[in-house]
């Protein structure tokens, strides 16, 4: 297995542990989760009661193949734990997201669990988002050119994301994704507000202020990053932070 293969399966191990019985959890989309869903499927089979709730139609198609019983939000508005990867992850734990192209329900669903956690190896890591991936912003797609040309005049190199047969991509949603390569983002609220403020743009991959803790995979073990708590070692494999409520979040947030 290359190493940052073991890096993402040392980060998903680790976050199994925070699954306990009976929870309703929000499975995340991407090669990182891939290996929790794994860890899920192995749960499953000896016994463990859990419901997930998918943030797309790759994700479902795997946790049906592993058996992991599914469920909507519209049956389970209310999660007690939710998992996904990241492209990035700054010292805030402010993510960018949407490789995958799932970040609309990937935000959806991560606002609608009680603890948000995220599973990376080491070299997503940065200091400011923008540093390594472009920004993806979801777009409709009647309006996606006149989001270009705004995004372009926010300094983005903007780039139609395009399926392996030239055609744009689209999402789950029936949307396009505008991957925009802003370089380092100083300052990712203000960016947000600005890019919410574009009538064509649903959302973008930024992910501030949600994630209660980042379980960093590296080659020796795993680092566990938390709010409010810097980062430290895991040697024991314990349960995690107590539970931080959504509304705690936000009000974070407008703090900030």
């Amino acid at each position: 297995m290359a190493d940052v293969e073991h890096m993402k399966q040392l980060a998903c191990q680790r976050a199994a542990q925070e699954v306990q019985d009976g929870m309703v959890l929000g499975l995340g989309t991407g090669t990182t989760v891939y290996y929790f869903l794994q860890e899920l499927g192995r749960m499953v089979r000896t016994g463990r009661r859990l419901t997930g709730v998918p943030t797309s139609v790759r994700t479902a198609e795997i946790a049906t193949q592993l058996a992991i019983p599914l469920t909507t939000l519209d049956n389970q508005p209310h999660l007690d734990l939710a998992v996904d990867g990241a492209d990035e992850v700054d010292t805030n734990l402010n993510l960018i997201k949407g490789a995958g192209g799932a970040l609309l329900r990937e935000k959806i669903i991560a606002a609608s669990a009680d603890r948000f956690v995220v599973v990376v190896d080491a070299s997503k890591v940065v200091t400011q988002l923008g540093e390594r991936y472009p920004l993806p912003v979801e777009v409709v797609p009647f309006g996606h050119i006149p989001a270009i040309r705004t995004l372009e005049g926010l300094g983005a190199r903007v780039s139609l994301r395009r399926s392996t047969d030239g055609q744009p991509w689209v999402s789950d949603n029936g949307n396009y994704i505008l991957d925009c390569h802003f370089g380092p983002i100083p300052d990712p609220v203000a960016l947000q507000k600005k890019l919410l403020a574009i009538p064509a743009v649903v959302d973008s991959g930024l992910f501030l202020n949600m994630t209660d803790m980042a379980i960093v995979g590296h080659a020796d073990g795993v680092r566990l990053l938390q709010r409010g708590e810097g980062a430290r070692t895991s040697a024991d494999g314990g349960g995690g932070r107590p539970h931080t409520t959504r509304s705690a979040r936000s009000s974070g947030l407008q703090d900030r």
